[in-house]
């Protein structure tokens, strides 16, 4: 009967290397692995996997399969080694990790020393609440108390679920029972959890009324959160230690913080910079001003020079926001916003007409547009 090409077995190219083969073959006998994979042929789909890896995860046979393909094997080309490859005789398992096919399969070693003890401690996951603040909270900083359900150890039985321990008698104390698989690898020990005592290692006389056996009660808690002067929008703040409650005497968890910040009436933020737009007059333009404007902390007053332009940024330094990361503080810049009015009263008119007689076209900038159009 004919082979398939062990190379379009597994799925690569001719030239794949080695840790590209053995991706192959851990993916595929995932797939096909009889103990998961019930569909008609899955064995047999199984079995041929193996022995394509069983001769392309080994140099020797590897090279001899390229040089004579399946003849290699056969005993049937001269200078050949002859050695038997056909099924799974010489499937070379040292090299690979069927640890993780395995767990992943079936959740627990198959008696390559990787089972994982579920009595160990594990800390509590952590858990995520967003917080609004209003422009100048996020700025100055302060205070904010939140409410958020969480998981406690159970202060009645300590956590422990029960009263009267003892060790469990069907695990000896270990969380974990051993039992026989039978696969095409052959007979494989399983070491999977103690249903009994749920991996814990012991039981108990009695069970906690207060927690129902479960070591970890539900409650809301109160917790005061100190909001860092300067942070902003996606701003991430942790709690370390504050979270849900770990199990078999874990470190609780971590509350992560995440900061909105609402805009604000007058200030735009970038940054750590501020910017406040400020409206003048053409006037105040034209002659130069002093203006009070607002920043973060005061009322200062704006030195408008005579003839600014409008959007014109005027820079304060060391007047933005204070950095949440380090010492630095932004500076705030006042653009200055030229209001044209829409509606003169008739003497305004006519200062205005009177303004255009005279020579306002002496600025160069204007000359040299005119010098396009002459």
């Amino acid at each position: 009967m004919n082979k398939k090409d062990y190379y379009e077995v597994l799925g690569v190219k001719k030239d794949a290397s080695d840790e590209e083969i053995k991706r192959a073959f851990r993916k595929l006998a995932k797939q096909y692995h009889p103990d998961v994979n019930k569909e008609p042929g899955a064995d047999e789909k199984f079995k041929e996997i193996g022995e394509a890896y069983s001769v392309l995860s080994d140099p020797n046979k590897r090279s001899q399969y390229d040089q004579f393909g399946h003849a290699a094997f056969q005993g049937a080309s001269g200078g050949a080694s002859g050695q038997g490859a056909g099924g799974f005789s010489g499937f070379d398992f040292n090299d690979f990790d069927f640890g993780d096919i395995f767990d992943d399969l079936f959740g627990g070693g198959f008696g390559f020393g990787r089972g994982k003890s579920k009595n160990r401690p594990q800390k509590g996951p952590d858990t995520l609440v967003r917080i609004n603040l209003d422009f100048m909270e996020a700025i100055k900083g302060c205070k904010k108390t939140i409410k958020i359900d969480l998981t406690d150890t159970c202060p009645k039985c300590d956590g422990k679920g029960g009263f009267k321990e003892h060790k469990c008698q069907t695990c000896g104390g270990r969380g974990r029972v051993v039992v026989q698989q039978n696969s095409l690898f052959g007979v494989f020990q399983t070491e999977t959890t103690c249903k009994d005592c749920g991996g814990v290692g012991t039981t108990y006389e009695e069970k906690c009324p207060k927690c129902n056996g479960k070591g970890i009660i539900k409650e809301v808690k109160e917790i005061e959160v100190d909001v860092p002067a300067g942070v902003d929008t996606g701003n991430k703040l942790r709690i370390s230690g504050k979270g849900e409650a770990g199990r078999n005497g874990g470190e609780n968890g971590d509350i992560y913080i995440e900061f909105k910040v609402s805009d604000h009436p007058l200030f735009e933020r970038e940054d750590d910079d501020i910017y406040l737009e400020v409206p003048i007059t053409i006037t105040d333009a034209i002659l130069g001003c002093k203006k009070e404007i607002p920043t973060l902390d005061r009322n200062v007053i704006l030195d408008i020079k005579p003839g600014t332009q409008n959007l014109t940024k005027l820079k304060l330094k060391g007047k933005g926001v204070k950095s949440v990361n380090s010492r630095f503080t932004g500076d705030m810049y006042a653009v200055i916003n030229v209001v044209i009015p829409t509606k003169l009263s008739r003497e305004q008119k006519e200062l205005i007409k009177d303004l255009a007689d005279t020579d306002l076209e002496s600025e160069n900038d204007i000359k040299r547009f005119k010098k396009y159009l002459d």
